[in-house]
């Protein structure tokens, strides 16, 4: 019965001192008082229900209001990363190194990618591929030479 007496007088106190929180926040204080009187209900004076519950009402817009505060200090200076290329896009910036790429198979070009780019051992390209670590390492060493052989025919042009 408390809670139905109560809401509309902690509404009307927490809504005419909401600012600078959002309209949508008035409910959530709301209940957070209702919380607090419902674990504390031993605690409210029979007396003075209201009152005490508008205490606890200031108490919790005030930590609302201090948490909202750091907030807003926390994002401001807080500033945007700049756009990031990926490291692709570093490596693959060098013509030369796109041209001797793009020159390679598929499967040439993603040994050599997952190797170097992602840290993948010649094991993990064996599961990833399906074959054994043994294939793996020869299709990875085979796919270098073929990447440098085409790497200079491109470099000298």
């Amino acid at each position: 019965m408390l809670a139905l007496e109560a809401t509309p007088p902690i509404g009307a106190y927490l809504r005419r001192r909401l600012y600078p929180l959002a309209a949508a926040d008035l409910d959530d204080l709301v209940e957070e008082v209702l919380l607090i009187a419902w674990r504390r209900f031993d605690d409210i004076p029979s007396d003075a229900q209201i009152p005490w519950l508008i205490g606890v009402a200031r108490n919790v817009l005030r930590n609302a209001v201090r948490k909202q505060r750091r907030i807003s200090t926390l994002e401001s200076h807080l500033r945007p990363a700049p756009p990031d290329a990926a490291a692709e896009d570093y490596v693959i910036a060098d013509q030369s190194i796109r041209e001797a790429l793009g020159s390679l198979s598929d499967d040439d070009r993603e040994i050599l990618l997952l190797h170097f780019w992602d840290g993948r051992t010649s094991v993990e390209i064996g599961v990833i591929f399906g074959i054994t670590t043994n294939a793996a390492a020869v299709r990875l060493s085979r796919a270098q030479d073929r990447f440098r052989r085409n790497f200079d025919v491109v470099a000298a042009e």
